[in-house]
């Protein structure tokens, strides 16, 4: 019988989960459990890569990430482009603006940090070309709902 690999990572995600979440999880019972979800007959390559991840979840989470003060920055502009009341215009100026801003912050940012600043104006682009081009309702054989 093959691995059933849906399974098998749904359960390490809940184990990693309580691992991380609940404190004094005894994480060999965890452990225990994953290998039991690894057959006997599974190929050498699921062996070694279940093997690997059911070892590491006794490896503490790594630290939270410590952001920059730019990183903050850029996501009280990301946050500030939201509540723009006003014609679509106005709205689309202020989203290019934002965007604008954080690519400019991404630009002075420390070179591991930049990405995920610059990540910040994708929902914001988004949102700007759904204002220049509404493609709502997606589904047109369903009457809108207002």
């Amino acid at each position: 019988m093959p691995l059933d690999i849906a399974v098998f990572t749904s359960a390490f995600s809940r184990a990693r989960h309580k691992v991380e979440t609940e404190p004094g999880t005894d994480v060999a019972a965890e452990q225990a459990k994953l290998r039991a979800l690894v057959p006997d007959d599974a190929s050498d390559h699921d062996r070694t890569w279940t093997k690997t991840l059911i070892d590491r979840l006794s490896d503490p989470p790594e630290p939270p990430r410590e952001w920059s003060a730019m990183y903050h920055e850029a996501g009280q502009v990301h946050a500030s482009a939201y509540p723009v009341n006003g014609t679509v215009e106005e709205q689309i100026a202020a989203l290019e603006e934002a965007r604008r801003k954080i690519w400019a912050i991404a630009d002075r940012a420390a070179k591991d940090e930049a990405p995920h600043i610059r990540a910040m104006t994708r929902v914001l682009e988004h949102i700007e070309n759904e204002l220049r081009d509404p493609t709502f309702p997606l589904d047109n054989t369903q009457p809108p709902t207002s």
